[in-house]
């Protein structure tokens, strides 16, 4: 159990009296939460600083509901008096405002008892001083690879966020985190010919990062190697993503089972729930709970105990991702997947989303390719949630004969993501580095369009 800062008691006590006031006043429940949040970033730009920036956030939300009417109001002032008038304002809206017959606060049987320590908070303090040589450093490295011949900068941050809810059904929790990160991009290359790339790594402790010049280096290699990128005919080839692309994949697919999107009709999978998605041997996991994940968390934004969700199994679909309202919707009950804000309704979301590596490595699943494509960037947007068609642009490297050959550039690759995700096979090289993170994903039989 994670024992509370001063700072997180301070916010649950302002939370507590701001719901007390409101049930004084007429709302036959409320909850409030408390984000609190500071950071520092710094870039530089040929060895000299470019920027240094520092923030602070101080939100407070509440929500008030009378009945099936519900009403959210914000602030970023706690004075006693600015309280009172804050819950007036709430109470006047959910008055005036219609009907919603699937909102109201978390089963109280559900609500998480312990606010679990899951390592989130790093107490090591960076000074401004000391982002801007952390900054150079990953920059001086990028620059001194042989063929990089402009910087686009590099960069440091540190920063700290505090989140703390309450409820009038019984809730009251509290946790925070810590962030560093670091990146650089570069250019390589002359005139019509330049080419960019970067690198980054981001981390709740500082000591789980990897070094600056290591991000540097990476950084400046991956722009030479995209050098004089050919233009390819167009045509049905296996597709590569790298595992710095492939978790938008999963991304995909987390959307289409969001409890709002198929409680309204919209996702293309809103019929699949106990369907086989993916080959029999994928699994994906959301893991809310692991220790220094990147989106980690105790407790769901609506105070309901969270833990592991197989989604996938064996390429079967086991869930939807759900809040108590799309549960609600649903005839379901919430699996502890409500994300909060200060101004809005509980929305839905995952944390730690991740398809687990497969047996084969890179080299293995691209060997017996004879032309396809490897994918390191994509661009743009073209995904219909509805019939799950997409389109996208890309660049990376064309793969002959089992190798990757060369850059290319300026093509777009299309499917629809039913048939994506049924011939997908993932490398052995999942890192986890974002709250969504997959291996290296080969998808066959997709359309790339070309010259």
């Amino acid at each position: 159990m994670s024992k509370q800062t001063a700072d997180e008691q301070n916010s649950l006590s302002i939370l507590d009296d701001l719901i007390a006031i409101a049930r004084r006043k007429g709302a036959e429940a409320a909850d409030a939460v408390r984000i609190q949040g500071t950071s520092v970033n710094v870039s530089v730009r040929q060895g000299e600083t470019e920027e240094i920036e520092r923030s602070e956030a101080h939100d407070l939300g509440l929500r008030v509901l009378i009945g099936k009417q519900q009403a959210f109001v914000s602030s970023n002032d706690t004075k006693p008096e600015l309280l009172e008038e804050l819950v007036d304002r709430a109470l006047a809206m959910a008055r005036n405002i219609p009907e919603d017959e699937f909102c109201g606060l978390a089963n109280p049987d559900l609500l998480a008892k312990d606010t679990l320590a899951l390592d989130l908070y790093d107490e090591t303090t960076l000074t401004p001083d000391d982002l801007v040589a952390i900054a150079k450093e990953a920059e001086d490295a990028a620059l001194g690879v042989e063929g990089v011949t402009n910087s686009e900068g590099g960069g440091a941050s540190t920063g700290s966020a505090s989140i703390a809810l309450a409820t009038s059904g019984g809730f009251r929790g509290a946790y925070s985190s810590s962030s560093f990160s670091v990146s650089a991009s570069v250019i390589a290359g002359e005139g019509q010919g330049m080419e960019r790339d970067y690198d980054y790594d981001s981390r709740h402790y500082y000591t789980d990062m990897r070094s600056p010049s290591e991000i540097g280096k990476i950084a400046g290699e991956r722009a030479v190697k995209l050098l004089n990128p050919r233009k390819m005919p167009s045509g049905q080839f296996p597709v590569v993503y790298s595992n710095r692309v492939s978790g938008s994949i999963l991304g995909h697919f987390s959307g289409a089972i969001s409890g709002a999107s198929v409680a309204r009709g919209t996702s293309f999978l809103k019929d699949q729930m106990g369907g086989q998605i993916f080959s029999e041997h994928i699994n994906v996991i959301d893991d809310p709970h692991r220790s220094r994940g990147p989106a980690s968390k105790p407790f769901d934004g609506e105070g309901v105990a969270n833990r592991r969700l197989d989604l996938i199994q064996e390429g079967m679909l086991q869930c939807w991702i759900l809040n108590s309202a799309s549960a609600k919707q649903l005839g379901l009950e919430t699996n502890g997947r409500a994300t909060r804000g200060t101004a809005s309704p509980p929305g839905s979301g995952t944390t730690n989303l991740y398809m687990e590596a497969g047996a084969s490595s890179l080299e293995e699943i691209i060997s017996d390719i004879k032309s396809g494509l490897y994918v390191t960037s994509l661009i743009g947007f073209g995904v219909n949630g509805i019939t799950g068609d997409y389109s996208r642009g890309a660049s990376g490297f064309w793969i002959e004969d089992g190798k990757i050959a060369f850059p290319v550039s300026e093509l777009t690759i299309a499917g629809n993501l039913k048939d994506m995700f049924l011939n997908l096979t993932p490398a052995d090289d999942l890192e986890f580095r974002q709250g969504t993170n997959a291996p290296s994903l080969r998808i066959d039989g997709m359309m790339v369009a070309g010259t």
